[in-house]
């Protein structure tokens, strides 16, 4: 699940290195004078309050307008195309699917619950037959009934990946190996409903047939990809600029880059919906271009959240920590921070190369960077996130990040160039989002602790909101000679599948909205994916899930940074507040309230 926030020159990240110095004193001490919550004088619910738990569930009424504010714009709002994380979050108030993750805090909310189907799936045929029932009442903006038709077709258009790139393709992979369909825009069948592995005998009927086993199927039909889409109502490529609603809210206005406003769906119904509590009367993003900005209005009040859900930058939160404790939460989110090596991109053709950069960064330095210990989390080891079954979390450390070589080693950085033909070091760019200011810090940490051990880097910053074009073309990649690009990324569902496989599999590597940036070509971890995929025993697949971090982190291609953590703001007006490993520790948007 991809992430996103904003600009950055040498000034800023100098001054946002002394920023989370000052951070850093203040968390230690404490800090502010709503320490313990202190709700009685700001009306907020106090610190760490949502955090994997409820705050303010009693006081959530219907009514009112709920203020997102965004330092940047979704990669897209269709359905079939989004892969941002708080666009999967936010994407509930106007899709639904099948099965969705629990509204509920913490762990329970990564769990899956009937959504559109009456009840989760019956499996049948040693786990290669799932079928649904849809639930009575549950209709369109327009009033019209959602049918197991518009589910099918809603999933087909993630085969038109050359009009609709950008999302997972988990349901293409399972469903279609062979990739025999050609999509819904290339069907020769009259209905455009030629998928064989999806039947609908009747218009409250799904059937789905899979070549093959996939112990995480249900997981997969629950992710924003396998909304409903209605054939009538799609806009192919336009249609992430108003989607047709399937949920409690409608699309009034969206202007790329400036704001949306979501305004009640007079046609759902909550005897429909066991999900969706539907509390404010309209919904409102605007975007920003400068997220300093965005965080002095969240602070002012004028917001009631950011919807990146990325924390605060070093100078809101620095305020927030001093003077707002009690709106603060401080999570630990699914997500790692990285650098990850193109191989296409010489010298990062050589695992020599690649480990000299693990070997000459400054770890230290590149968590200061993200924010320190409490605003950025603990210095990154591996490439598994502690919240996925089989990770092992900072006691594998096999390049010892975390401690002998916590400040870089030189000295084997040296030894790896001189390994991989390149003695005197070597010059490559660095590629990173221009509207993240914490991201850009991270680049230049990186390039100052390089020059060290004689590798010089550019630094070339790209539109955050054009990544599945930008770094997610490997021709593009190529091209431009990014061999270090910066990213971070969190589980799609708490799985090694959910999270690694468009990161690390063969199958995954796309010509645009590629997420496999090191071009993993791995017989032996596309054969452990193979192995997960069958397994039913939960102890045998967090094995393979271990084994198979282990095989990417040997290899060399990424520098993990982090085990992110967030200081993340909610208002004092926010109700029914809680933080979810269904988002991968982002509040749970769908249903977020506001006090009278």
């Amino acid at each position: 699940m991809s992430t996103q926030r904003t600009t950055g020159r040498r000034k800023q990240a100098v001054a946002a290195a002394a920023v989370v110095a000052a951070l850093l004193s203040t968390a230690a001490c404490g800090g502010g004078n709503d320490d313990d919550g202190g709700g009685s004088k700001t009306g907020a619910a106090g610190f760490d309050a949502a955090n994997n738990k409820v705050a303010q569930a009693s006081l959530a009424k219907k009514g009112g307008t709920l203020k997102f504010a965004g330092a940047q714009d979704a990669d897209s709002w269709d359905t079939t195309r989004g892969y941002y994380g708080f666009m999967w979050n936010f994407s509930r108030y106007y899709s639904r699917q099948l099965v969705t993750n629990k509204t509920a805090p913490g762990a329970t909310g990564a769990e899956v619950t009937p959504d559109l189907a009456e009840k989760t799936a019956e499996i049948s045929d040693d786990g290669k037959t799932y079928k649904y029932t849809l639930r009575e009442g549950s209709t369109w903006e327009d009033g019209k009934p959602i049918t197991s038709k518009d589910v099918k077709y809603g999933i087909e258009r993630a085969w038109a990946q050359d009009v609709l790139s950008g999302g997972p393709i988990y349901l293409q992979q399972v469903l279609d190996p062979k990739k025999e369909y050609k999509g819904p825009y290339k069907d020769k069948s009259a209905d455009k409903l030629g998928l064989k592995a999806i039947e609908t005998p009747d218009d409250k009927t799904i059937i789905f047939k899979l070549p093959a086993a996939n112990s995480d199927f249900e997981e997969m039909l629950a992710l924003t990809s396998a909304s409903p889409v209605r054939q009538d109502k799609d806009t192919k490529s336009k249609y992430g600029l108003k989607p047709f609603s399937s949920g409690p809210y409608k699309f009034q206005s969206y202007t790329p880059s400036k704001g949306i406003v979501l305004v009640r769906n007079t046609e759902w119904k909550a005897s429909s919906d066991p999900v969706r509590k539907a509390y404010p009367d309209k919904i409102t993003v605007d975007f920003f271009t400068n997220a300093n900005d965005m965080d002095q209005r969240l602070i002012k009040g004028d917001y009631d959240l950011d919807i990146g859900q990325t924390g605060l930058s070093p100078q809101g939160r620095t305020t927030a920590l001093k003077q707002h404790k009690a709106n603060l939460d401080n999570p630990v989110s699914g997500y790692i921070r990285y650098a990850v090596f193109p191989q296409s991109v010489k010298p990062f053709d050589n695992e020599h190369c690649r480990k000299a950069v693990i070997y000459g960064a400054d770890h230290e330095s590149l968590q200061t960077a993200r924010g320190g210990p409490v605003a950025g989390g603990d210095i990154g080891t591996n490439m598994l996130p502690p919240s996925v079954p089989g990770s092992e979390g900072q006691k594998y450390d096999p390049y010892e990040l975390a401690t002998a070589n916590k400040n870089g080693n030189a000295a084997k950085a040296k030894e790896e160039l001189k390994a991989c033909g390149k003695p005197n070091g070597f010059k490559t760019t660095i590629a990173v989002r221009n509207n993240k200011p914490v991201e850009v810090a991270t680049a230049e940490s990186l390039q100052a602790s390089l020059k060290k051990v004689g590798i010089t880097v550019d630094i070339e910053q790209f539109d955050g909101a054009q990544t599945t074009g930008i770094i997610g073309s490997p021709s593009n990649v190529k091209k431009k000679g990014y061999g270090i690009i910066i990213m971070g990324w969190g589980p799609d569902f708490p799985s090694v599948q959910g999270y690694g496989l468009p990161l690390w599999s063969s199958d995954y590597i796309l010509e645009s909205g590629n997420n496999n940036f090191a071009l993993i070509k791995d017989k032996t971890i596309d054969g452990l994916f193979d192995s997960y995929t069958k397994e039913l025993d939960d102890t045998k697949k967090a094995a393979i899930s271990t084994e198979i971090n282990h095989k990417v982190m040997e290899g060399g291609y990424y520098l993990p940074f982090v085990f992110e953590k967030f200081i993340n703001w909610r208002s004092n007006r926010l109700a029914n507040v809680y933080t979810t490993d269904g988002y991968s520790g982002q509040y749970d948007f769908v249903n977020l309230g506001l006090k009278k």
